[in-house]
């Protein structure tokens, strides 16, 4: 399709739709591919048992990750307009209410919101990278690995410095535009991330200790699965594929109308499943490897791992490329958040692709700086005390708990429903091209299964 079709469709002038299936897997596959798979995935695992946690993940990423993940692209591609005029486009067309909108201005928030604290964390990363290469973790004691974590939090003007890096390398992607900017970026970043993650799982295979790891993921001890661990394992299959912030459905707004959504959805979750499995081979070998806890929690890449790296052979390369990795996923993330605010702004007349980035950017900088400050000077600093879910939350921890707690499992919660319920049932077979058999299974799913598990997640959440 060019960009005359997709103008005529509703989209923005000069902006074509992906060149091929593979791209939109690729870029789709780097958004859900981020530090909820490198670092989240491993330490929660860790944290609820291994085996048996990665049983009932698999099967809510089945139940949950890919009807919403199918729900939120095709109502992307039906729109062909940014999540907002998407959702007024949609509402009016299906004779529903114009309520409706309220779900995009909130999934295009949440996204913003996430990546004005992801980008200081993307910070992190890159502060890390420059430890690693500098040899910094060397035979290093917990003690001074802690310095180091704790010396960079305590530090407002280096981690506002990485953190506009960060934003930066972000800005320069998507101004390009899709195929001269995300295309292109994709393009490198995911075949180069796959490339790290398995030079990372051969370095892991080397350690004395791989086989236990092994063993940890995909041995079940049901024993040790808990009721709260179910809800951890739904709560994240949910957001490993970033759902729910309307990311999925900017990218769906410029998907060719001949790719299979069902299919594509199935191939993001098989490829976005994978890394974590894969991110949990590399780093819970080193981990056993040097006696330390697989249930360090958030700590685990940033205090556990450099410990194992200091005292392995090789520990310097494969630090460096172990944060690297850490920092290309990162970046492939990060660039999908933004992708929902500039594809709205781009929709103003006076408003180009460049400027709309710099726009969006830099409020996206500006809003950055609460947690950029909720690390040091405004570390105790709790402006919502008043509120006993708030209480003792810094500006950091607000964003985190509003977006990750209520935005988004609300946002993917509307989506399904709005699929499911507003949109007639022949008029999503026909346009998802679903078999009988595959609708039979998939229709049910999206209105009573995936609704309920994530009203189960949001309850959870809340309480």
């Amino acid at each position: 399709m060019t960009t005359e079709t997709h103008a005529a469709t509703g989209g923005r002038e000069g902006n074509p739709l992906w060149s091929s299936r593979l791209t939109f897997i690729l870029a789709a596959t780097g958004s859900a591919v981020g530090l909820g798979n490198i670092w989240k995935f491993p330490y929660i695992t860790g944290e609820n048992g291994g085996g048996a946690f990665v049983l009932v993940y698999l099967l809510c990423i089945a139940l949950i990750g890919v009807p919403i993940l199918i729900a939120e692209i095709y109502l992307g591609r039906r729109g062909r307009r940014s999540p907002l005029a998407t959702m007024v486009h949609l509402a009016k067309q299906d004779g529903r209410s114009h309520n409706w909108k309220w779900l995009g201005i909130m999934g295009m928030t949440c996204a913003f919101l996430i990546l004005s604290f992801y980008s200081v964390i993307g910070g992190w990363s890159m502060v890390y990278v420059g430890h690693a290469f500098n040899g910094a973790f060397i035979d290093s004691t917990p003690d001074q690995i802690g310095a180091l974590f704790g010396g960079m939090l305590q530090s407002p003007g280096n981690l506002l410095f990485w953190h506009t890096l960060f934003i930066l390398i972000v800005l320069t992607i998507l101004a390009g535009g899709i195929r001269s900017g995300l295309e292109k970026a994709v393009n490198i970043l995911m075949p180069l991330l796959f490339l790290l993650l398995l030079v990372m799982v051969g370095y892991a295979m080397s350690t004395a200790e791989f086989m236990t790891a092994v063993e940890f993921l995909f041995k079940p001890d049901f024993s040790r699965l808990t009721t709260e661990a179910v809800l951890s394992a739904l709560g994240h299959a949910f957001f490993t594929l970033s759902l729910g912030s309307c990311a999925m459905m900017a990218y769906g707004s410029y998907l060719p109308e001949n790719v299979s959504i069902p299919r594509t959805a199935i191939t993001i979750a098989i490829i976005d499943t994978l890394v974590a499995l894969l991110a949990g081979l590399a780093i819970f070998p080193l981990v056993f490897s040097n006696g330390l806890e697989a249930s360090a929690g958030p700590g685990l890449i940033f205090q556990s791992l450099p410990l194992a790296f200091g005292q392995m052979p090789a520990g310097l390369l494969f630090a460096t490329l172990f944060f690297f990795l850490l920092l290309v996923a990162a970046v492939t993330s990060a660039i999908s958040m933004l992708e929902p605010s500039i594809e709205w702004l781009e929709e103003k007349p006076a408003l180009n692709r460049v400027k709309a980035t710099a726009i969006a950017g830099a409020a996206v900088w500006v809003t950055g700086l609460l947690t950029v400050f909720s690390f040091n000077q405004w570390a105790e600093l709790h402006p919502l005390a008043f509120l006993p879910v708030f209480e003792g939350k810094t500006f950091f921890d607000i964003l985190d708990y509003l977006t990750a707690n209520i935005m988004l499992p609300l946002g993917g919660l509307l989506m399904v429903l709005y699929t499911a319920w507003c949109i007639k049932p022949m008029t999503v077979i026909d346009e998802l091209k679903l078999k009988s058999g595959t609708a039979a299974l998939l229709l049910p799913v999206m209105k009573f299964v995936s609704p309920a598990l994530l009203l189960l997640v949001f309850v959870y959440n809340l309480l």
